[in-house]
């Protein structure tokens, strides 16, 4: 025994450095999921009734994708991603688009310097880490030009020179689906380059009732220390990888991508589906629906996506990316009529 003992002594240590670099893995994805949790609490606290939204902002931040968000004034959607800049590290900026406004008021524009003969390139809002566009529809086609290069290149070209955009990068883009008059509806490119088409409604009477209270303390209390941070872009960064690995079954993959296809052949799938669409949903439409779903899977603590998910998030992801027939238009049909008949037809595993 004792001359066996050194050896079984060296072998302990071998196996330690795996087992102790596994449990520090989960301690820092333990460490990432509580963050987001205190961040998302912090969210609800301060935005009422727009748990959906809340989620979808979350979402977006993790699957490094843009958002357009659909409802009329007033319900929060400012309110939303300013303090989702409150409790991130990094810059906001808010641009109100207007039909005057220029592409060089997004993107920045190249300054004479007399003194020296020279050029200086002044960046425009678009280099913020979190930029809101306000009423994205309102302004004309060359400035929403500028905006899809920044949100699919993650770069602005001025010029012959590129600049690129910070690593921490997020369009949440709004329109009112009130007012049309004066409105430049968003091209089928520009739509397809944003990761959800979020709708929020008004809330219940509950809600109203906890935000009208809510106000009245807010005009009560200290203002917010702006400097506080509640989430470092690092830690960003490290939840992006860490939704990677996310289990999704061959099953639930296969139905994540039956779905997708169903918009591009819907009669091969059901008659019902049949008739309803011109165009269906583009590759990034499942390469959305696979990051978002492992998203919200990861956010709510699990290890594996389930079916759930992917229903959850399949409005979403796909209403905006979907081109109804005539015929379904002019029976006054949407496109969420479509996705819920699309859902109820694919079968799930």
């Amino acid at each position: 025994m004792s001359e066996r003992s050194p050896f079984i002594a060296a072998a302990r240590p071998a196996a330690l450095p795996e087992a102790s670099a596994e449990v520090g893995r989960d301690q820092d994805e333990s460490s990432l999921v509580e963050q987001f949790a205190a961040l998302r609490q912090q969210l609800s606290t301060a935005v009422l009734g727009q748990a959906g939204l809340i989620d979808r902002l979350l979402i977006a931040l993790l699957a490094d994708g843009h958002l357009l968000v659909e409802g009329a004034p007033g319900l929060a959607k400012t309110t939303a991603v300013k303090e989702l800049a409150a409790g991130l590290e990094g810059d906001f900026h808010r641009i109100q688009f207007t039909p005057d406004l220029l592409p060089a008021d997004l993107t920045g524009t190249e300054v004479y310097r007399p003194h020296d003969g020279t050029f200086r390139f002044d960046r425009g809002p678009v280099f913020h880490n979190l930029l809101l566009a306000d009423e994205v529809n309102r302004a004309p086609a060359k400035v929403q030009s500028a905006l899809l290069e920044a949100m699919g290149e993650r770069q602005v070209t001025v010029g012959r020179e590129t600049y690129p955009l910070p690593r921490l990068f997020l369009v949440m883009a709004t329109q009112n689906p009130i007012e049309q008059e004066g409105t430049y509806p968003l091209p089928e490119a520009q739509l397809d380059r944003f990761l959800m088409h979020v709708r929020v409604d008004y809330p219940d009477l509950d809600t109203e009732r906890a935000i009208l209270r809510l106000n009245r303390a807010e005009a009560r209390r200290e203002p917010i220390d702006p400097a506080r941070t509640l989430l470092r872009q690092a830690s960003v960064f490290a939840a992006r990888q860490a939704i990677l690995d996310i289990y999704m079954a061959p099953e639930v993959e296969d139905y994540l991508v039956h779905l997708v296809m169903a918009t591009r052949r819907p009669a091969a799938y059901s008659p019902d589906l049949g008739g309803w669409l011109r165009f269906g949903a583009s590759p990034r439409a499942t390469i959305a629906l696979d990051r978002c779903a492992r998203a919200l899977a990861w956010l709510n603590g699990r290890r594996y996506v389930s079916p759930e998910e992917i229903q959850a998030l399949a409005p979403d992801v796909l209403r905006h990316r979907v081109l109804l027939s005539y015929e379904k238009e002019a029976e006054g049909q949407s496109a969420d009529d479509f996705v819920e008949v699309l859902l109820a037809r694919v079968a799930a595993p």
